[in-house]
């Protein structure tokens, strides 16, 4: 598969029906991580699919609102089967079980949850301050800057905020807490990239000096509202690293100040390197 020029966000996560409640896919190279199909990405084409799944069922198009993701084992790149069964169609929410396939072995097993995502302002609002732009000290993301090769940075712009990527630089002791800005390079974020931005952070234990893949177990992702055009601020942080498990929460905040994405994540991670 070619890695040259990156397949648009969009076209990556599309989904083609089969006409039976089944449908088709492909995780393409370009959007992965050292070959590994990403996270986020997984999370949006399991949301496309069910989605998709209620309008072929004769219901009007609806939001994600929430995407709950067991992942039993890694894809690869390549054909993906996605097959879905609608549970629950609701005048407030609609629920669809989506479980994507390869090969014909389960990898990812899913709930989505939709309905009408709220657009008006919100009564309350708690969020932590981040500039709307990235400043010009951010350090943008290239095929290198992680553990393998990156090649979401062929379809994202990714900024980090150099003061919480202290691994970079050598450091083993700074808090597994990263900020970071993100937009895709060929069109205004969605509530599908919504839910790809709040996985797009490297691995906070990386600062903790605890390099390499480490994969997600389980993911669940709140979609709060459609996002403004611009970019999208990310701050994730983690409550405990304890042994190989630790947790990873995403907030994402768009150009207007709204929260329009949360992720909470399991994931694991390997062992501090001896001294470290």
């Amino acid at each position: 598969m070619s890695t040259g020029e990156a397949t648009p966000f969009d076209a990556a996560i599309a989904v083609r029906s089969m006409g039976d409640g089944t449908f088709t896919g492909v995780l393409r190279h370009e959007w992965s991580i050292s070959g590994h199909p990403h996270g986020g990405l997984l999370l949006a084409l399991l949301a496309k699919a069910g989605l998709s799944a209620l309008v072929e069922s004769g219901e009007p198009p609806a939001d994600p609102l929430v995407v709950s993701a067991d992942f039993l084992r890694p894809p690869a790149v390549g054909p993906v089967l996605l097959r879905t069964e609608v549970r629950k169609v609701g005048r407030t929410t609609s629920t669809v079980s989506v479980g994507l396939e390869q090969r014909g072995r389960s990898c990812v097993e899913a709930r989505v949850t939709a309905g009408r995502l709220p657009m008006r302002r919100p009564e309350w609002l708690d969020l932590p301050a981040m500039p709307i732009e990235p400043p010009a000290g951010a350090i943008p993301v290239a095929g290198g800057s992680f553990e393998g090769v990156f090649n979401l940075s062929k379809g994202c712009d990714i900024r980090l905020d150099p003061a919480t990527v202290g691994y970079l630089t050598g450091r083993t002791t700074d808090p597994p807490r990263i900020r970071l800005w993100a937009r895709p390079r060929d069109s205004q974020p969605d509530t599908f990239f919504a839910l790809l931005a709040g996985d797009l952070n490297p691995p906070v234990v990386f600062n903790l000096g605890r390099r390499g893949w480490a994969p997600t177990v389980q993911m669940t992702a709140l979609v709060r509202t459609r996002p403004a055009p611009g970019w999208l601020r990310v701050v994730v942080d983690s409550r405990s690293v304890h042994e190989s498990w630790f947790d990873s929460d995403a907030t994402v905040i768009d150009a207007q100040g709204r929260l329009v994405c949360q992720t909470r994540q399991l994931g694991l991670a390997l062992a501090p390197a001896p001294g470290s």
